[in-house]
C-alpha cells in the first residue's frame, strides 16, 4: 500500500505516499485519468512526472474525492476550491501532503530523504548559533532536521529572497524519534515564532507546521 504514514488531528491532516508505481499505474488510480495524464506530459523527466502524479493521488485517496491543485506566481500551491490549505514535499522515491482547515492561516510540510548530501550545504542554511546535536552515533540526522524545517518555515512566509541561514533559526532541542522544535523568522518586522513538529523515519525526515 503506498500511503504509507498519516497523521489526521483537529484542524489539519498529513499523509506520506512511498512512490513504487511508474506513471501509468498511478494513473490508473486517478479520476479522470486524461487530464491528468495531459498535464503530466509537461514534465520531460519521468522522476518528475511520478512525483506530480503522487501527490494527486496521495490527495485523492486522503480525501476521497478530486481536488485540483493550482500555484500561486511564487509558486505556492493552493487548491482551485479554496476547501482547505495545502503544502506538499516531494524528496526520492516520497511524496506528502498537509491539508488544514479553518481557523488555520498556514501549513506546512517538509520531507527530505537520508543522505550524506545534506553535509556538503549545510554551512548555506545552518547558523553559528544553531548546533547539530548528534543522534545515534551521528550529526547528520540533526543537520537534515535543520534543513527540513526551514524549508517547512519558508514556505508559511510567503516572502522572497529569504536566507535559510540569516533570516531563520531553530532553538536549541534534544533529538528524538519524533518531537517539536522552537525556531523564529527574522526576515519580517513581525518576527514569528514557529513550532516545528518532526518525525525521523529510517528513510527520511519529515517536519510540519500548521497555525
Amino acid at each position: 500500500m503506498p500511503l504509507i504514514l498519516q497523521h489526521i488531528g483537529s484542524h489539519y491532516r498529513w499523509a506520506i505516499w512511498r512512490i513504487n508505481e511508474t506513471p501509468d499505474e498511478l494513473l490508473v488510480s486517478l479520476p479522470q485519468a486524461e487530464s491528468y495524464q495531459e498535464a503530466a506530459g509537461r514534465f520531460s523527466s519521468e522522476s518528475r512526472r511520478r512525483e506530480w502524479l503522487a501527490v494527486r493521488a496521495l490527495l485523492y485517496t486522503m480525501l476521497g474525492e478530486r481536488k485540483d491543485i493550482a500555484y500561486s506566481p511564487d509558486g505556492k500551491p493552493y487548491l482551485k476550491d479554496g476547501s482547505a490549505l495545502i503544502s506538499i514535499s516531494h524528496t526520492r522515491d516520497y511524496a506528502a501532503v498537509i491539508l488544514g482547515e479553518k481557523p488555520l492561516k498556514e501549513v506546512g510540510i517538509d520531507i527530505e530523504r537520508y543522505g550524506e548530501r545534506v553535509r556538503k550545504v549545510a554551512s548555506r542554511f545552518m547558523r553559528n548559533d544553531e548546533t547539530a546535536c548528534v543522534y545515534h552515533g551521528t550529526d547528520l540526522w540533526a543537520q537534515l532536521l535543520h534543513w527540513s524545517c526551514k524549508e517547512t518555515m519558508y514556505k508559511c512566509l510567503n516572502e522572497q529572497e529569504v536566507d535559510f541561514r540569516e533570516h531563520l533559526r531553530l532553538f536549541p532541542f534534544t533529538l528524538a524519534e519524533d518531537g517539536e522544535i522552537e525556531a523564529v523568522e527574522y526576515k519580517t518586522s513581525v518576527q514569528r515564532r514557529f513550532c516545528i513538529r518532526y518525525r525521523l523515519h529510517p528513510d527520511f525526515v519529515l517536519t510540519w507546521t500548521a497555525f
